[in-house]
């Protein structure tokens, strides 16, 4: 993919925050996108509980508190796909000192020393005090909902998608018709093609909510995407 939105500024969102549709009635989930790089922050709560878990804070962390109080939701953890600064740029300052933010063990340098991880923009990224590690196979269970940590390198060494019950949180692995990049100085092209592979392993039916852009489902992109069609 020539034009990857974790690198290349965008036109900043101007649309409210969305409710999302969910196909799951009992599910909260808002997206929050309005940033110079179009990166989806995804909050996500079971009904019935006041407790919610945030992915990808990387920008406007007053904003998305915001989103939250609106929508009688009180934050209990923040996690994030991958280590790029427009996904975890701010996570420090969302989280303060009350809550954790988890990362795989790969890229949690990325939180601490951007360049000797390998970061392709080396901005400084705000403190996290409680950073916790994960690894494959890991289950959180946050804000009601339980999600299953699947390891997906390539775009990052520690890229994960987060699965839930019919939907999962694919960071920059796939895209609506696109791939993240693996061009960076610590991506791997061979670790992406097995991480796309093991995305179409998925169930057709699967919601994908995107580090970028709308959402799509594995059937779409297994049907429609071409960097996909010939896995």
């Amino acid at each position: 993919m020539d034009l990857d939105p974790s690198l290349t500024p965008l036109e900043p969102a101007r649309d409210p925050p969305r409710r999302i549709p969910n196909r799951l009635p009992s599910m909260y989930l808002e997206v929050f996108a309005d940033n110079p790089f179009d990166t989806n922050c995804w909050l996500l709560s079971a009904e019935g509980t006041d407790e919610a878990v945030v992915v990808d804070p990387g920008f406007a962390p007053e904003r998305v508190h915001a989103l939250l109080r609106a929508a009688g939701k009180q934050p209990v953890a923040a996690l994030a796909t991958h280590g790029h600064w427009d996904h975890v740029g701010e996570a420090g300052a969302f989280c303060g000192d009350e809550l954790p933010l988890y990362v795989h063990e790969a890229d949690a340098l990325a939180l601490s020393d951007p360049v000797t991880w390998g970061a392709a923009m080396a901005r400084p990224v705000e403190p996290v005090r409680d950073l916790r590690t994960i690894v494959d196979g890991d289950s959180l269970s946050l804000g009601g909902v339980r999600l299953e940590v699947v390891h997906t390198p390539g775009h990052t060494p520690g890229s994960v998608c987060f699965v839930a019950d019919g939907f999962l949180f694919s960071g920059d692995l796939v895209f609506r018709g696109a791939v993240g990049r693996s061009d960076f100085p610590n991506s791997s092209t061979e670790d992406m093609h097995k991480s796309l592979v093991r995305f179409l392993e998925l169930p057709d039916s699967m919601e994908v909510h995107c580090g970028h852009g709308p959402d799509t489902t594995v059937a779409h992109e297994r049907a429609t995407n071409p960097f996909l069609l010939e896995l």
